[in-house]
Order: C-alpha cells, then sequence, then structure tokens
C-alpha cells in the first residue's frame, strides 16, 4: 500500500543537528496523520512525534520538546523530524509511519498502518 522511506540519519556529536526526511509514494499521504518513532537497543519503539493531516496539531514526547520538530509538505509527499540539541540519548532508530483511520493524533505504535525502514541517529559524547 503505502511505501514510507526514511533518510538522513548519521553520527553526529552532542549538541549538532539532524533532519530526517521520510518519502511516501502512497497517493494518499495528505490524508494520513504522520508520526516519528525511535528504537534504542534493547529497549521498546516509543514515540517521539505527530502530525496531523493538515499540518495544523503537532504533538511531541516530553523527551524531544523544545529541540525536534515535525513538519510536514504535502505537496512533496514527505514529512520531516528536524532535530537539534541532540543528546547521546537520542541515539536509536528513526522510524517514520502513517495512520490512516485516527481521528486524534496517535501515540501507540498499533494505531499506524504502514511503517518505513527506519535510519540510524547516533550521538556521540
Amino acid at each position: 500500500q503505502e511505501q514510507l522511506v526514511e533518510s538522513g540519519g548519521g553520527l553526529v556529536q552532542a549538541g549538532g543537528s539532524l533532519r530526517l526526511s521520510c518519502a511516501a509514494s502512497g497517493r494518499r499521504f495528505s490524508s494520513y496523520h504522520m508520526g516519528w518513532f525511535r528504537q534504542a537497543p534493547g529497549k521498546e519503539r516509543e514515540f517521539v512525534a505527530a502530525i496531523t493531516w493538515t499540518g495544523g496539531t503537532l504533538y511531541y514526547a516530553d523527551s524531544v520538546k523544545g529541540r525536534f520538530t515535525i513538519s510536514r509538505d504535502n505537496a512533496k509527499n514527505t514529512v520531516y523530524l528536524q532535530m537539534n540539541s541532540l543528546k547521546p540519548e537520542d541515539t536509536a532508530v528513526y522510524y517514520c509511519a502513517a495512520d490512516e483511520g485516527s481521528i486524534m493524533l496517535a501515540t501507540t505504535i498499533h494505531a499506524y498502518a504502514y511503517w518505513g525502514q527506519g535510519t540510524q541517529v547516533t550521538v556521540s559524547s
């Protein structure tokens, strides 16, 4: 159905910045709420940020508020995650996901129907 491909991950020093991109190939991207999740080694996948299909409502995990910004460009079928002031604890594989059924923004993985392959973010101290 919907194909999602993340890019932009890499190695960065603490305090640095990265911008992740997620490109969608489906024709209904503008109808989906979009979310970013991350999974560190040995830990459960956790919610990072979400954005409504219009881009009018944003929601962030407490751990990234004030540092990360989610945005989308529906004309380009792309969602972004700007990550500033990165910390070693931000190290994880980051995934984007599409929610085609929820009315409200969701923070659980079960609400999202489509997932990208993930992109590795490593923050050195």
